[in-house]
């Protein structure tokens, strides 16, 4: 039965708000692994909608190694890292990471999320100030404000306004924090300015390399390495459940800086440590991302065909030389109606809508893979191009 009592109630009437103003979501139940060709909600549809930039999460090479893995390991660690639960898979995979990033040392976590909430409270504090590009990621913004140091924000790659705010702060220690991809928008953050920022201010820049780790520089090592950046003042977080195809995230840079990070980040040492089954299967994704510049061209091509493609459509494609594509239609009702009629076609692009990005901005969210094919692109361009009567 359902409550009743007031905040029940209340509850119940900002949720109708949301439905009314198109906000509302909801789960998606896939019935498939994870594959541009999937069965969600019992609809068989062609996805354009997850972060599997290299076609990993089903590759066979991953699947044997994660079969032989739990055959070693078992499926569960057991116990955080600092108990018993770091394994010499997890070792093992903190060190490839280390060095596949050109870092000192890496450390791993279980999500993104939690390792940008650990970064920010362990390195800063109040008398701290934190400087961050306003369309950073949530997970970024919550880290910061659980570090309790100031929180200055900038307008999305303005270097003069961070300048500005750089010059004037009298904080004890400094932390630059940016997305390298930004997730909703696809643009690239100028990292060398960034850092030659930091550099004149006495800054760390904490880079979130979650959407161009393994996608962006050479042999995939991140964005880091496409601008050819190396400094002690870099912090590098990157993800495994995207690029790479499983699950996890880690966080490199200078061995003092990690070993800080082991004695004080609380979402690392109070957390039970991810199963050292995915931990060894991440070696083997990282392998597969070293040797997957044909991987990473097909993307490239596909990216070029999708903008091709969408000339003369009268939304605007955000400008985007990433696997993020995002389709720019404003308001949240016609965006979520224009998704809809795209999975009536048998096409899945979700609809991205406030708070993930401002209001006013609501937009499809393209995302491609090298698990796509160029017939699938130009099955989405032709349908949008045919939808674009409709909706015009």
């Amino acid at each position: 039965m359902p409550l009743e009592h007031p905040a029940h109630e209340a509850l119940q009437a900002q949720l109708a708000e949301l439905d009314a103003a198109s906000l509302k979501r909801q789960h998606r139940i896939q019935a498939h692994a994870c594959s541009p060709a999937t069965l969600a909600d019992g609809k068989s549809l062609l996805a354009f909608a997850s972060n599997d930039y290299l076609g990993l999460a089903n590759a066979p090479e991953l699947i044997a190694a994660a079969q032989a893995a739990a055959a070693r390991w078992g499926v569960g660690a057991g116990a955080s890292h600092l108990v018993s639960g770091h394994t010499e898979a997890h070792q093992a995979l903190d060190e490839a990471l280390a060095r596949f990033t050109g870092f000192e040392a890496a450390l791993g976590f279980a999500t993104g999320y939690l390792a940008n909430i650990a970064v920010m409270p362990a390195l800063l504090g109040r008398g701290d100030a934190i400087f961050a590009d306003r369309l950073n990621h949530a997970s970024l913004v919550d880290g910061a404000l659980l570090s309790r140091a100031e929180l200055n924000r900038y307008a999305h790659c303005d270097l003069t306004m961070l300048g500005a705010q750089l010059s004037a702060s009298r904080a004890r220690r400094k932390l630059i924090v940016t997305d390298s991809v930004f997730s909703m928008d696809g643009d690239v953050a100028p990292l060398a300015k960034l850092l030659a920022l930091a550099e004149q201010y006495d800054a760390w820049l904490l880079v979130d390399d979650a959407h161009g780790f393994g996608v962006l520089g050479p042999q995939g090592r991140g964005a880091l390495a496409e601008a050819g950046l190396s400094s002690g003042r870099l912090i590098l977080m990157g993800t495994l459940g995207k690029a790479a195809g499983v699950a996890g995230a880690f966080v490199a840079a200078s061995r003092t800086v990690i070993d800080w990070l082991l004695q004080t980040a609380r979402p690392y040492i109070f957390t039970t440590a991810t199963p050292p089954m995915l931990a060894a299967t991440l070696q083997e994704a990282l392998t597969l991302i070293a040797v997957g510049d044909e991987r990473r061209a097909h993307l490239q091509r596909l990216i070029a065909a999708l903008t091709a493609g969408l000339a003369g459509t009268p939304w605007q494609l955000l400008p985007s030389r990433t696997a993020i594509q995002p389709i720019l239609i404003g308001d949240n009702a016609r965006t979520l109606a224009i998704s809809q009629a795209l999975e009536a076609h048998g096409l899945h692009v979700p609809a991205i809508r406030p708070p993930t990005v401002p209001q006013g901005t609501a937009r499809l969210r393209v995302s491609l893979s090298a698990a796509h094919t160029a017939e699938d692109v130009a099955r989405l361009c032709s349908t949008l191009h045919d939808l674009a009567q409709d909706f015009a």
